[in-house]
């Protein structure tokens, strides 16, 4: 039997945990953006000693930056383990006040000039707890959706969460626009670049909405009464085996139950590793796209030396344009599955990446609007039924822990290195057209990764029914 077959009838408002969920990983991954945008932008000269050449200054920025998806892994297993033995909206709660907390301080941090070595030091200590409650947030904020949803719309639901990234890339953005253009270059440097770092303190009071006004998710509740019946049973029985009292034999239980992110390990590595592979595109495509192209068309060395704003602009209003294709392809997967909506995705973003630097190079507003624009769609074909697609992998008993893996690892390898990488290939080559084959190389990992992954959300359905 199923946790689905032993739920009692619950009465749960899905809208409102799916808003709660896109409200949670918005703010939380406008946290996770802004420092992406001011590592392009301000970290390289507020942060590192002004005798570094701009652009190992803007490497080292970018390195920070890697830093928060090094933690990211750490973050899932340990908010995984967390999740899957105490509850989804607990581990979520954490992570929330982690990130909000850690972004805040990011905004009051010294500059080198006031405090030396300390300066980066500290701000790497900050991102790697960005990275840590970034990696907890994504499998609490995506189950409290998934696992509350109707059978036949898991997908829908589940890409809430996801729908916290385009928010979050337009929130973070757009204050940067604002900010830019109401305080003087001098004073952006000096205090103006904080104030979306301080506004982040709101995630604190989100928290502790989340905490005071919901409730775990059906599917982990009906997970916990079964186990709490089996372990009374499994008690009762040692203890008359043993001669020992009652609750000597649930401690007995309780400490040979061992580690959901072991035992995950243990029975699917095959498919955390697939997640993993699935999630590089995705993943590395939209920090190349939102991260890197931002510092490259800004860069008055190499790149087309466009005004901030504009560049800013095409980040937003690609994001904008992009949005509604996110759930609209994670609906499409409730019906037709989430592989082959997933592979078209990664097959027009690989296609799309030999255009785009060139679409950026042309420093006219139109043309990096479509560039973002459309790969921004393409890649939602991807991000859209991720959350289903990694959710479906796993069991209930150790979904949390496996998702997050799998996931984070992915953005280890995705997202987390692809500005140096980036960097590093057009310092080397001296061609976009570098770069460009490097987004593709991501696409075709990722289309294999999901070819080589069996379909779930048929298998999902009759399970969420308490089918075995």
């Amino acid at each position: 039997m199923t946790a689905a077959a032993a739920a009692p009838p619950m009465k749960i408002n899905v809208a409102k945990v799916a808003f709660t969920s896109l409200a949670a990983s918005s703010i939380e991954w406008y946290d996770f953006f802004i420092y992406g945008t001011a590592a392009a932008l301000v970290f390289p000269k507020l942060f590192f000693a002004a005798s570094l050449p701009p652009a190992v200054a803007q490497l080292a920025a970018f390195s920070t930056f890697a830093v928060g998806f090094i933690a990211r892994p750490v973050g899932g297993v340990i908010f995984g383990h967390f999740g899957d033995l105490v509850g989804r909206k607990k581990a979520l709660v954490t992570a929330l006040l982690m990130m909000g907390l850690a972004t805040t301080a990011v905004g009051l941090l010294p500059s080198y000039a006031m405090a030396g070595i300390m300066a980066p030091l500290l701000l790497i200590a900050l991102r790697f707890v960005q990275g840590l409650a970034v990696g907890g947030q994504w499998g609490g904020a995506m189950l409290l959706a998934f696992e509350n949803a109707p059978p036949k719309q898991r997908g829908f639901y589940g890409s809430f969460a996801q729908m916290g990234v385009p928010a979050g890339v337009v929130l973070a953005n757009l204050i940067f626009i604002v900010i830019d253009k109401q305080v003087a270059p001098e004073n952006f440097l000096i205090w103006g670049w904080r104030i979306p770092f301080l506004l982040s303190i709101v995630l604190v009071a989100l928290g502790l909405y989340v905490q005071l006004k919901l409730e775990d998710t059906a599917e982990y509740q009906a997970l916990q009464a079964l186990e709490a019946r089996q372990q009374e049973a499994a008690a009762k029985a040692l203890a008359a085996e043993q001669g020992v009292s009652l609750d000597q034999a649930k401690a007995q239980l309780r400490a040979a139950k061992g580690s959901p992110i072991l035992k995950v390990i243990a029975k699917h590595p095959k498919e955390i590793l697939l997640a993993a592979g699935a999630f590089v595109a995705a993943n590395g495509t939209f920090y190349l796209m939102i991260n890197y192209a931002l510092a490259y068309a800004t860069d008055p060395h190499h790149g087309p030396h466009v005004a901030r704003p504009v560049i800013l602009w095409a980040v937003v209003l690609g994001a904008l344009i992009s949005a509604p294709f996110l759930p609209l392809m994670a609906s499409l997967s409730d019906k037709v599955g989430r592989r082959s909506v997933f592979m078209s995705g990664a097959v027009l973003m690989g296609l799309w990446s030999l255009v785009f630097f060139k679409l950026i190079e042309t420093g006219a507003f139109p043309m990096m609007l479509l560039a973002i624009g459309v790969g921004s769609i393409f890649n939602n074909f991807m991000y859209g039924p991720q959350a289903a697609l990694m959710a479906e992998l796993f069991d209930t008993e150790f979904r949390y822990s496996g998702a997050s893996l799998g996931y984070q690892i992915g953005a280890i390898f995705g997202g987390g290195f692809a500005p140096i990488i980036a960097t590093a290939l057009f310092t080397k080559y001296a061609t976009s057209m570098a770069v460009s084959g490097y987004m593709a190389a991501l696409c075709v990992i990722s289309l294999i990764s999901v070819f080589l992954l069996a379909e779930t959300h048929s298998k999902a359905h009759r399970d969420a029914m308490g089918v075995s």
